[in-house]
């Protein structure tokens, strides 16, 4: 019996040595894979920036190195202002981003319904401002009031396409003028412009449009972004003449704008006038060239008024706030020139 045991345990030693170095042929060891060198990427080398420059412990970088067919601008007309945070430095290794443009998109005139030294105190010392003062007192002087890069208060309540309060977005100047006396039937009688003062206006805003980029149709009358509040600078304000002189704003095509009367008058434009699907086309094409105006479908008192500053722009020989033949032509003109723009 003791000799039969001892056969079956050596047998199952043997059984349980030969199961292990089968399991022990059988296991799988992966291969370390050999490491090739990487070939280097070639990187382009970026276009070296124009350094910032310094004056005095300050600040700027006067170029532009971004695409200004995307309306990106990196240039600054000012010093640079940068945050100080304590126990840190703010380095500008990386300075400056492409992708940055503007503030300044819209160039707001008024005048300001006072003369020279009574518009310098308003301009300076009340809670109303302008970037410029262009003065009436026959010299070369123009007068900064605002730093370009910060806010004027001068546009209040306002808009023009999809952009409000452009206080935010603009530049305003301010154009020495006594502004408009109302006569015995209550029309509104307004002051010249002086020429010489019309010249500082246009070198003015030739270079602020020039260094900012701001397009034609954002050059615009403060009666143009609040016309039920304002009417400056009224109808004698040249703007036909900056237009064919300076280049500076809109002004419609005299072939287009003649098409579109002809077709006016063609047709029984009187009859039509009162009827509220009439009403509406006019409001929504004065809306589609950019006054902020509800499509009520009524001659009410703000659409007149928006007619009214529509007139004084682009129809100053008659600002009577009626929507006639020859101002819809116009309208009808500029629309079509700018709508798109």
């Amino acid at each position: 019996m003791r000799k039969t045991l001892y056969i079956i345990g050596l047998s199952m030693a043997v059984f349980s040595c030969t199961s292990q170095q089968n399991a022990k042929k059988k296991q799988y060891i992966p291969k370390t894979p050999s490491v090739q060198p990487k070939t280097a990427v070639k990187t382009t080398s970026e276009k070296p920036k124009p350094k910032v420059t310094t004056e005095h412990g300050v600040e700027f970088f006067t170029t532009n190195i971004a695409n200004p067919a995307n309306n990106d601008n990196t240039a600054s007309y000012g010093s640079i202002v940068s945050a100080k945070p304590a126990g840190y430095k703010v380095v500008k290794t990386y300075f400056p981003a492409i992708a940055q443009n503007f503030r300044q998109r819209y160039l707001i005139l008024h005048y300001t319904a006072l003369p020279d030294d009574k518009s310098i105190t308003v301009l300076t010392q009340q809670a109303v401002s302008s970037h410029y003062l262009v003065n009436n007192t026959g010299d070369n002087q123009i007068y900064q009031l605002v730093d370009e890069n910060k806010r004027a208060y001068h546009a209040g309540v306002s808009a023009w396409r999809a952009d409000k309060n452009l206080n935010d977005t603009s530049i305003g100047i301010e154009i020495v003028n006594t502004g408009y006396i109302t006569d015995a039937s209550g029309k509104k009688i307004f002051a010249p412009f002086d020429d010489a003062q019309i010249k500082k206006v246009a070198s003015l805003v030739k270079d602020i449009v020039s260094r900012y980029q701001i397009p034609a149709t954002n050059i615009l009358a403060h009666s143009d972004i609040a016309p039920t509040r304002k009417q400056d600078p009224g109808p004698l304000f040249p703007w036909k003449k900056l237009y064919d002189e300076y280049q500076i704003g809109m002004w419609y095509d005299e072939a287009q704008k003649q098409g579109f009367y002809d077709l006016a008058t063609s047709t029984d434009f009187q009859s039509k006038y009162n009827d509220p699907a009439f009403i509406f086309n006019v409001q929504t094409q004065l809306q589609k060239f950019g006054y902020g105006l509800d499509l009520s479908g009524k001659w009410d008192d703000a659409t007149k008024k928006t007619i009214e500053a529509f007139q004084y722009h682009f129809r100053p020989e008659n600002y009577d706030g009626i929507m006639d033949a020859e101002t819809y032509a116009v309208l009808q003109a500029l629309v079509l020139k700018y709508s798109l723009k």
